[in-house]
């Protein structure tokens, strides 16, 4: 078969799967996109992608098919799953999703198929569970009917320069056979390249550690951040100084959310003690980052009763609900840890984003989103995440927001400290 003439099914069309849909129907002849939320599909039929991460005019040209039909998915051989990994309330594993897109699959593919995952995941999962699980349903054979894959996905949603096709991909295959027709899938819409790796596991441990180093980093500069504030002074100050040596690492502090680096390591440590052994540093990272949001309230708290503030029925304001800047993505968002720690000291709290979807805030923590002229004559503003919007705003569009003697918390530092009006109280990470 001519590689161009495989027919191939992306199945999930989130941050990861639609430019990866869309990327591979510019190179080969019948490409099909499957999910399972009926209004996101109608919206990118009309050209509309509630994600961001590609624009109407990549829709609106492609030849891209779009369906919720499973059984639009017969006699397509070539399969990649990407939906969700998150964990549980226990902050376990859930790989509700995977299984459900296994079984999927299964029910429609044919013999000589290969399933490729992108889904990050502990290593063993590919082959050690959903593998049996298309054996179940299908009633082939792994390795003799049909053949496993992992690509383990490198979106950094908002990142306009490390797109798809400018990122190495990782590609393994159960066999030396189906390694080379993945690698051909990718490398043809893949600029940079692909790695392979030697066994499918490798791939996957190689996912789950790129988001847990980055954690681990993060949380080393969290925990320096609250170290250097109670001596008084400014991390941005000391990491500036720090990042003139060469083999400086530069990380920031921050809060640590959405859907890969606060859950990734999860994943690797519930491995871990499922064969015996207790991680420590990982764990350890994971609470500090985990623990941000309600420091920074904490800390706001404290910043207002020294100076002689009321807190109870104060009025905050919250610029930012989303996970990160620049995105519309609310999964695992760590600001409402903010919000909702402000309210146990019965704090009467405004929230803003010009990019999260009002709908999708209340249903997933039940907040309500308010206009941004409702901010005034505030009691203390804090700058949460920092959408390029809010940055283009001059600064005494946000201060003049906040009565005399009020409090700023500028989250991750972005702001000129030196520019803001004297009577305020600065404070950031």
């Amino acid at each position: 078969m001519a590689m161009n003439e495989r027919k191939i099914a992306i199945i999930g069309l989130g941050y990861v799967g639609l430019p990866l849909a869309l990327a591979l129907a510019r190179r080969f002849q019948d490409v099909i996109g499957f999910d399972i939320n009926e209004p996101k599909v109608n919206e990118l039929r009309q050209g509309l992608d509630r994600t961001g991460e590609t624009d109407e005019g990549a829709l609106k040209d492609t030849k891209l098919r779009f369906t919720t039909d499973s059984e639009d998915l017969r006699g397509y051989d070539f399969f990649i799953i990407s939906v969700p990994t998150p964990v549980d309330i226990n902050r376990n594993p859930d790989l509700g999703a995977m299984l459900a897109a296994s079984r999927l699959v299964a029910k429609v593919m044919g013999k000589g198929a290969i399933v490729v995952y992108e889904s990050t995941v502990y290593p063993g999962v590919t082959e050690e569970v959903c593998g049996p699980e298309v054996e179940r349903v299908s009633g082939l054979k792994q390795g003799v009917d049909f053949s496993l894959g992992y690509s383990p996905e490198r979106i950094n949603p908002g990142d306009r320069e490390h797109s798809l096709e400018r990122v190495v991909k990782v590609v393994a295959g159960d066999t030396p056979a189906s390694l080379e027709i993945v690698a051909d899938v990718y490398g043809a819409v893949i600029e940079a390249g692909v790695h392979r790796a030697p066994s499918i596991k490798v791939a996957e441990a190689a996912k789950v550690i790129e988001n847990t180093q980055r954690d681990l980093n993060i949380a080393l500069m969290n925990e320096l951040a609250m170290i250097f504030d109670r001596m008084g002074i400014r991390t941005r100050d000391v990491l500036a100084a720090a990042g003139t040596k060469w083999n400086f690492l530069r990380f920031s502090p921050g809060l640590v959310g959405g859907h890969c680096i606060g859950v990734d390591p999860y994943y690797l440590t519930a491995k871990a003690e499922s064969l015996g052994y207790h991680p420590q540093v990982i764990l350890a990272g994971r609470r500090i980052n985990d623990g941000m949001g309600v420091y920074v309230a904490q800390r706001l708290v404290k910043l207002m009763a020294q100076k002689g503030k009321q807190v109870k029925g104060a009025s905050i304001g919250v610029l930012g609900l989303t996970f990160k800047e620049n995105v519309p993505d609310l999964r695992n968002s760590r600001v409402p840890d903010i919000i909702f720690e402000l309210k146990d000291f019965g704090v009467d709290t405004l929230v803003h984003d010009p990019l999260a979807n009002a709908e999708e805030a209340h249903e997933e923590y039940h907040l309500n989103l308010n206009a941004l002229e409702e901010f005034h004559n505030l009691d203390a503003l804090v700058l949460a995440v920092s959408h390029e919007e809010y940055l283009k705003l001059p600064l005494k569009n946000l201060t003049d927001r906040i009565r005399p003697g009020g409090v700023i918390v500028d989250v991750k530092a972005v702001l000129d400290s030196d520019a803001i009006r004297p009577d305020l109280t600065y404070w950031s990470l």
